[in-house]
């Protein structure tokens, strides 16, 4: 799963007793130090994920959808204050207030359980994108700034699904001419991980700074510019894991609040837009960077 030792660069001095070159790894730079480390810290983390490995594409996938079905759930049991909104306050027609948020359960539950069934994926993620667009228009979200950044990361997660997707098909059909598919897979799994960061930007811009707060986004930056590169992914992908389910599970606490609370449903909401992100970078960390990425680019120089 990861990159394991140093990079030799050939690069010894000339000893004062025996004129010999020392190996990179007898005297290390100090790049070569920290690449020791961190290919230890990936080590340790590969034998501590070893027994969740093989169910880490079925857990990412459902992650991913797991807000949708959510959200499907949440229009089926408040149909009734949502059909009140989109009238009273958005002027939609009452006639096309039902059909916008029959077509939307339908289309989540329906492309939710194609996500996770690993079935049509091209075709259940471009119905969930295209969700996540009518959505953004319908309920007048479209340039509230947190909202828009926090699903370009839902849509990275999506797009994360379709490179998946893509890699099985290639392993299936092995030996087979296939070079527009992998093209197409790279370009995907690389615009799927320039997406996936964008919560940490919405993160940024949202909020009252506190010191965990600053400390958080920090370690979060630096995560997401090493998921962004594809330099040590798989490592900064599980250091995104941790930090946004503690993040979740400690702001997003929707369970602590009375059903009555404002903030129930937002903090809901936020709740499970988050898991599809970890669902997301849960991908990453199985599948890898792809080609256009540094880790990758080490492979061949």
């Amino acid at each position: 799963m990861s990159m394991r030792g140093t990079a030799g660069y050939n690069l010894g001095s000339q000893s004062p007793f025996g004129g010999q070159r020392h190996d990179t790894m007898n005297d290390p730079s100090s790049l070569d130090a920290i690449r020791e480390q961190t290919s230890k810290i990936e080590d340790f983390l590969d034998t501590l994920s070893e027994p969740v490995k093989p169910y880490l594409p079925a857990i990412g996938r459902f992650l991913i959808v797991v807000t949708f079905l959510e959200d499907a759930l949440r229009i089926m049991t408040q149909w009734s204050d949502q059909l009140v909104y989109l009238h009273d306050y958005r002027h939609i027609p009452p006639g096309l207030t039902h059909l916008f948020l029959l077509s939307n359960v339908l289309a989540m539950l329906s492309c939710s359980t194609l996500v996770i069934a690993r079935k049509h994926s091209d075709y259940a993620v471009a119905g969930l994108i295209g969700v996540v667009v009518t959505q953004a228009f319908g309920y007048g979200l479209i340039f509230d700034l947190n909202f828009f950044l926090r699903n370009l990361s839902v849509m990275g997660g999506l797009l994360m699904v379709l490179s998946d997707s893509w890699v099985r098909k290639s392993k299936a059909f092995a030996g087979l001419p296939e070079i527009d598919e992998k093209d197409r897979k790279m370009y995907f799994q690389l615009a799927g991980r320039v997406l996936l960061i964008f919560l940490f930007i919405g993160f940024v811009f949202s909020g009252k700074w506190t010191f965990w707060r600053i400390l958080t986004a920090l370690l979060g930056f630096v995560a997401c510019v090493m998921v962004v590169v594809g330099f040590k992914a798989k490592y900064s992908a599980t250091m995104l894991v941790v930090i946004l389910s503690i993040f979740n599970l400690l702001v997003n606490n929707f369970w602590t609040l009375h059903d009555h609370h404002p903030h129930k449903d937002f903090a809901k909401y936020d709740f499970f837009q988050i898991l599809s992100i970890v669902g997301g970078l849960l991908l990453l960390v199985n599948s890898g960077p792809g080609k256009y990425s540094i880790d990758e680019k080490k492979k061949v120089y």
